[in-house]
C-alpha cells in the first residue's frame, strides 16, 4: 500500500521537482564521487608526467606499457574507493566474482594475456626497447613503441610494422648496430695501375659534394677495396643516408658522384644497399 502510494505522489509530481529531491537526497555521494574523480585524473595526469620523465632519464625502457599499468592501478583504485559510499557495493565481493569470472575471461584472452607477458619480458630482459634498430623476419626497422599487445617498428620508408610481442618472443629477432640503419653500399671496378690512396680521396671528395643535405653527417664516407678481378681492383663505398631518407636515394646519388670518374673500368657503377 506504502509502494502504491508512493508512486501515485510520484506520478503527480514535475520531472524537475523529482530530479531536485533525488539531488538532494544524494548530494553527499554526488560531491564525494566528483572529489575522487577529480583526484584521479590529477593522479593520473601528473604520474604519467613523472613516469615518463623518470624513464627518459634513466635505462629503462621508455615504453607506454608501463605508464598504461600505472594508469590502471590509478583508476582501479579511485572505482574501488567509490563502490560502497556511492553505490553501495562491497569492493570485497565485486572483485571476489570478477576473479572467478576472470577465470572464464583468461581462456578467451589468452592471446592479449600471452602478448602483454611477451611485452614485459622483452623490456626487462632489455632485449629490445624503443629507438632500437631490428630485423623480424627479414623486415628492418626501428622499434617505435611497445604497447599492451603489439610492437610497432618502423621501416625507413615509412610504413609501420605491427608485431604481437607473443610472436615475438618466439620469432627470429636480430638486434643491429644503430649505423646498418642508414648504410649503403655501392661497389665499383677502378681501373689498374692507379694510386689507391688519390681514388679514394677524389671518391671520398665526390661523394661528399653529391650528398651534401642527403649524408647523415655522424659518420664519414669510406672508401674499401675488397679485391681483383679480370677488369681491375674491386671496391666498395660506404656512405650514411639520413634518418629521413630512402636508402635508393642515396645510393643514386653515390652512384652519380663517380659514375663517369676517370679511374673506373669503363665507367661501370652498380649499386647495392642493405
Amino acid at each position: 500500500v506504502n509502494a502504491h502510494a508512493a508512486c501515485v505522489r510520484l506520478s503527480h509530481m514535475d520531472p524537475l521537482e523529482i530530479i531536485w529531491k533525488w539531488l538532494q537526497s544524494n548530494y553527499g555521494k554526488l560531491v564525494f564521487l566528483a572529489i575522487v574523480v577529480l583526484i584521479a585524473i590529477i593522479i593520473d595526469k601528473a604520474l604519467t608526467r613523472v613516469v615518463r620523465k623518470i624513464l627518459d632519464r634513466s635505462q629503462v625502457p621508455n615504453a607506454s606499457i608501463f605508464v598504461n599499468i600505472l594508469r590502471v592501478v590509478v583508476w582501479v583504485l579511485a572505482v574501488a574507493t567509490v563502490l560502497q559510499p556511492v553505490f553501495g557495493v562491497n569492493p570485497t565481493t565485486l572483485f571476489t566474482a570478477l576473479g572467478i569470472g576472470g577465470l572464464a575471461v583468461s581462456l578467451g584472452l589468452k592471446d592479449t594475456i600471452a602478448n602483454v607477458i611477451g611485452g614485459f619480458g622483452l623490456m626487462l630482459g632489455h632485449v629490445i626497447q624503443p629507438g632500437d634498430y631490428v630485423s623480424v623476419s627479414g623486415t628492418k626497422g626501428v622499434v617505435k613503441d611497445i604497447n599492451w599487445r603489439q610492437t610497432i617498428v618502423r621501416e625507413r620508408n615509412g610504413n609501420e610494422m605491427v608485431i604481437p610481442n607473443s610472436i615475438l618472443n618466439t620469432a627470429s629477432l636480430e638486434k643491429l648496430d644503430p649505423i646498418n640503419e642508414c648504410l649503403v653500399q655501392v661497389p665499383f671496378t677502378a681501373k689498374a695501375g692507379i694510386d689507391p690512396d688519390q681514388m679514394e680521396q677524389d671518391i671520398i671528395a665526390a661523394v661528399e659534394k653529391e650528398t651534401k643535405g642527403l649524408a647523415n653527417t655522424q659518420y664519414p664516407t669510406k672508401v674499401k677495396l675488397t679485391g681483383f678481378s679480370p677488369y681491375g681492383i674491386e671496391g666498395m663505398v660506404y656512405a650514411f643516408a639520413k634518418s629521413d631518407l630512402l636508402l635508393s636515394t642515396m645510393a643514386d646519388a653515390v652512384a652519380r658522384a663517380i659514375a663517369n670518374a676517370e679511374y673506373l673500368e669503363h665507367g661501370a657503377v652498380a649499386t647495392d644497399e642493405q
